[in-house]
């Protein structure tokens, strides 16, 4: 295998010119995108607008992509990378020139990643995460595997001390790799309730920037036309109803289908000696390390149908991890036996000591008051648009209504012992945080004035990558956990990362 000397100053693989400027392209047009489509059917319409002819506009476009291409060149020169002893250099900027210095003490996590662009080129690209805010992310967007693969093991080379990280990207076991088969059972048993939503927020954004030239097209009366069909009976109407139903529904289960094999496709978690890697994805491909010391949160997802076919979501929440890359530290389509072996790899000595307690009916009230008012809000929206048609569907959403607070209390609970805090919740789906207390960053009591003349208050916990919630108990209790948490975490003298 070959070696690079990174101790020189490296530029990326000159593959790396088509990533920079696909990237630039593609983040240009998505801004413009709604005037582009303007401008185009304007054009169509009437040829022209104004002295703007379909052939100055092409080559104003030629123009645009000339320009970023230059500036994906200009990039590309410009930016180079190496290592010294202790540190990583990078020098960035065209006309403004940056050179940042990041200490590999302060590295956080290196992560491999491979779009689609870049799996059809046969390059991958570097991100780096410190130990500073969310911006303080650096991304090496072009090089070979192999080289890759190098300079992460030189990264975490921080000392003779720190070793056994570089060991532990190079013994590895399989522990876990997916099959197509529950890939499969996973997409089935999602909460297809999310996947309407998108779907129903994808459809209405379309219909929201092209309203103006659907109605050109005259669309809403061909629609009338049909559904006037099918007014004579109650039974047409009705029918009409359930097939939208079924095809909606059958929608939602596709899409949560392709996009559970679109994201964990080839999923494969490593175990090293003391990490965990993750590696999965179809058009996105990623590689990332688990190391427990930084891990802030557990949360473990199933739901009636999922504990059916033994399947086991796990979702690890880091310190300082943006948002979009914070969803790609889950693995799904666990066994329970599974389940229990990572969580006690990330999490030692994890258990269920600890008296579990529930929230106050209070919490049901809360409950019940949200689901009015989501009603209050489905009915003036049906009665907006469709008259008295379409209030039958209550007969739906009452009962529903009904078992989302029933399965919300039921399934909210809580336990404290002596090193951990677990909060159970949900409603379709059961989730479970889990919580070390060492790691915990404050603790917050919060109360209405309503609340406090019932002794009622949530207590709130931060860590570094997120807030739990204990929800609506009893005063005094909350106040005795508090008081517990607070003095557990100060008198421990353990680093938090």
């Amino acid at each position: 295998m070959e070696t690079t000397d990174f101790s020189q100053p490296q530029r990326q693989s000159s593959k790396g010119i088509i990533i920079i400027f696909a990237f630039n392209a593609v983040t240009f047009f998505k801004k413009f995108f709604v005037l582009f489509i303007a401008f185009g059917i304007s054009i169509m319409k009437s040829k022209s607008i104004g002295n703007v002819t379909p052939t100055m506009m092409v080559l104003a476009f030629i123009a645009v992509l000339l320009i970023i291409l230059v500036i994906a060149i200009l990039k590309f020169l410009n930016f180079k990378f190496h290592l010294s002893k202790d540190d990583f250099h990078l020098a960035t900027g065209i006309i403004n020139k940056d050179n940042t210095i990041i200490p590999k003490s302060k590295i956080q996590n290196v992560y491999i990643k491979q779009n689609f662009l870049q799996q059809v080129i046969d390059v991958v690209s570097v991100k780096i995460e410190t130990a500073g805010d969310k911006k303080s992310e650096i991304e090496i967007s072009a090089l070979d595997k192999p080289t890759a693969l190098l300079l992460k093991k030189e990264l975490f080379h921080k000392s003779t001390v720190d070793n056994t990280q570089i060991e532990d990207i190079e013994e590895k076991n399989i522990f876990f790799k997916v099959t197509p088969k529950r890939l499969l059972l996973e997409g089935l048993s999602e909460n297809h309730f999310k996947s309407f939503l998108i779907i129903f927020a994808f459809v209405f954004g379309l219909y929201s920037e092209f309203e103006q030239y659907l109605e050109t097209l005259r669309v809403e009366d061909h629609i009338a036309d049909f559904v006037r069909l099918d007014e004579d009976t109650f039974f047409n109407l009705l029918v009409t109803n359930v097939v939208i139903i079924i095809a909606v529904v059958f929608i939602s289960f596709l899409f949560s289908v392709v996009k559970t094999f679109i994201i964990n496709f080839n999923l494969e978690v490593v175990e090293h000696q003391k990490t965990i890697e993750i590696n999965k994805g179809l058009f996105n491909k990623v590689s990332l390390s688990l190391t427990p010391s930084r891990i802030q949160n557990l949360v473990i997802t199933t739901n009636r149908v999922k504990q059916y076919f033994n399947l086991h979501s796990l979702s690890v929440k880091q310190a300082m991890v943006n948002a979009k890359q914070q969803k790609n530290f889950k693995i799904v389509a666990l066994e329970k036996e599974q389940l229990n072996y990572l969580t006690n790899k990330l999490l030692k000595n994890y258990n269920n000591d600890g008296e579990t307690a529930k929230p106050r009916p209070y919490f049901m009230r809360i409950s019940a008051m949200k689901m009015l008012f989501f009603l209050v809000v489905i009915n003036g929206f049906l009665l907006g648009l469709f008259g008295m048609e379409l209030l039958w569907m209550n007969i739906l959403f009452v009962p529903l209504a009904i078992l989302y607070v029933y399965y919300a209390y039921k399934k909210a609970y809580y336990r404290v012992s002596d090193d951990f805090v677990t909060i159970g919740s949900g409603v379709i789906d059961t989730t479970t945080n889990i919580l070390e207390i060492h790691k915990i960053q404050a603790v917050k009591l919060k109360q209405t004035i309503f609340q406090k003349r019932i002794y009622i208050t949530s207590l709130v916990i931060y860590t570094a990558s997120k807030s739990v919630k204990i929800p609506y108990i009893n005063e005094k209790e909350a106040f005795k956990i508090y008081n517990f948490l607070l003095y557990k975490v100060e008198s421990q003298d353990r680093d938090w990362m």
